[in-house]
């Protein structure tokens, strides 16, 4: 199946400006939940391009560029822990890929949305789109937008990481890693954890 597929499938139903749209940081204890959103000239080759779980951190890290320089419209948007606790993670990345394409420039008339959900109890795609499962691997334009909200997020744990040296973020980038709890339960929680993420965490201590 061609990366295209879909794209092809929107512009003979007469859509002119699709986008794509994934995000990353939907399982970390700690952190923000990243989404980016991003419109491809048509058919254009971008070697290497993929769902970024199947990339290399070297090779995500070498396409971000090249995504950004190449797409016809880009754009990335996040949602912090604190929002994140305070509604629960399916609204929180809802909210954060409707954010990213409300911020395209010009604006998408359709998107091709990664996974099988489209509203959480408090936010929801509002464009016309469609949901793919595993679209990182099936869409040229999700997997490009894939690539720029988990290299943002990368990015972001790093300066994290710098912020607060104790938890290691630039090992494990919040995930729950054994490291990651050892250190929880050294330190306990940072200001940028997700406390809801830490109940299980909380009631074996």
């Amino acid at each position: 199946m061609s990366l295209w597929e879909y794209e092809g499938s929107c512009w003979a139903r007469g859509h002119t400006l699709v986008c794509g749209c994934d995000e990353a940081g939907a399982g970390p204890l700690a952190g923000p939940v990243y989404a980016a959103a991003v419109i491809l000239p048509r058919y254009i080759d971008i070697p290497g391009l993929n769902d970024s779980k199947q990339l290399t951190e070297k090779r995500r890290e070498a396409l971000y560029p090249v995504i950004q320089e190449k797409a016809e419209a880009w754009a990335i948007a996040c949602v912090d822990a604190a929002e994140i606790d305070a509604t629960d993670i399916l609204s929180a990345r809802m909210k954060a890929m409707q954010k990213a394409m409300d911020s395209l420039s010009p604006s998408p008339d359709f998107a091709l949305i990664d996974g099988n959900r489209d509203k959480g109890k408090t936010s929801a795609i509002t464009i016309s789109h469609c949901c793919i499962v595993k679209g990182d691997s099936l869409s040229a334009s999700v997997a490009a937008a894939s690539v720029l909200a988990k290299v943002s997020r990368d990015h972001f744990m790093l300066e994290m990481a710098r912020l607060y040296p104790e938890y290691c973020f630039e090992k494990h980038k919040g995930y729950g890693t054994k490291l990651h709890y050892e250190l929880l339960d050294k330190y306990g929680p940072s200001p940028i954890h997700r406390k809801t993420f830490l109940k299980t965490w909380e009631s074996g201590r």
